[in-house]
């Protein structure tokens, strides 16, 4: 009778083989709900749909990690519906990232509603005015937007000079720490109230301008250098808009050397060309004047 044998591989052994190495085990892939995976879906969306630098967005907001894709997208759909294309909506997000994580309720929607509401600017003026200030998006409706429209109207800003696309940027600044003082200033170098109110309603901007940087080495150029007396302003308030290094002491060396004078108006509004041929123009009217 025939025996059955049991063949067994060589060596045998009766314990179990050891457990395979990590780099044979297959690769798991991430879930939806694997948080890394979320980090790495809102990543993208900063970088390839906002075109964000989402290394700067992270550091500026760090709420951003902690938010629902869902929610971050809510900024860019609110600015979306109000007609802004895509690359306006990265642009303002861009400046201020803390959109990403705030309720698009307020400030986002509530400034958008105060600038069509109460501000009256016109909805097709309305991506202007924003683009021009994005900060308007990220200031607070009742403790800023509202008492300095309040306060702009009651000093003029009414009428043919109300607020506009162009003079948006204004409610953003401080009433107390802001336009007051600055008002102050313009008066404190000899203007009554009235002639203050005309030239700013004439030349908005000069709300932006800082005194210390602007206005004092401005003015003390004018007189001390110029020579020129401080009521010229008023006809002429845009002198402050004009670089005092890139413009007005260039040009001033330029009249100096020539021995000529212009009134401020031609000095620095002329372009560069312009400048140069209203000289030329000058030094022939002071020639026939000799002979």
């Amino acid at each position: 009778m025939a025996t059955f044998r049991l063949h067994l591989p060589t060596p045998f052994s009766p314990k179990p083989p050891p457990n395979p190495s990590p780099l044979s085990t297959p690769e798991i892939l991430p879930s939806p709900t694997d948080a890394g995976f979320h980090f790495r879906e809102k990543l993208l969306y900063l970088q390839r749909d906002l075109h964000l630098d989402a290394s700067r967005a992270l550091a500026a907001n760090p709420a951003l990690p902690l938010s629902p894709l869902p929610s971050l997208r809510a900024a860019s759909d609110a600015l979306l519906s109000h007609g802004f294309i895509p690359e306006e909506a990265a642009r303002i997000l861009s400046h201020h990232p803390s959109l990403l994580t705030s309720d698009p309720e307020d400030p986002l929607l509530a400034s958008l509603r105060f600038l069509l509401g109460p501000v009256a600017i016109p909805c097709s003026q309305l991506r202007r005015a924003v683009l021009r200030c994005p900060r308007l998006l990220v200031t607070s409706v009742p403790n800023q937007l509202q008492p300095a429209l309040y306060f702009l109207r009651r000093f003029g800003f009414v009428g043919s000079h109300r607020i506009t696309s162009q003079t948006a940027l204004l409610l953003v600044s401080s009433v107390e720490r802001t336009l007051i003082p600055k008002l102050e200033f313009i008066q404190s170098l000899g203007f009554s109230f009235k002639e203050t109110q005309k030239m700013v309603l004439r030349s908005p901007s000069l709300l932006t301008f800082s005194i210390e940087n602007n206005f004092k080495p401005k003015v003390d150029f004018l007189v001390g250098e110029l020579g020129r007396d401080l009521k010229e302003l008023k006809e002429f308030p845009q002198y402050f808009a004009f670089s005092l290094e890139g413009r007005i002491k260039p040009r001033q060396q330029m009249l100096k050397e020539s021995g000529l004078w212009m009134p401020l108006t031609d000095m620095l509004k002329l372009s560069d060309g312009a400048f140069r041929e209203r000289l030329v123009d000058l030094r022939i009217e002071s020639l026939d004047k000799r002979l």
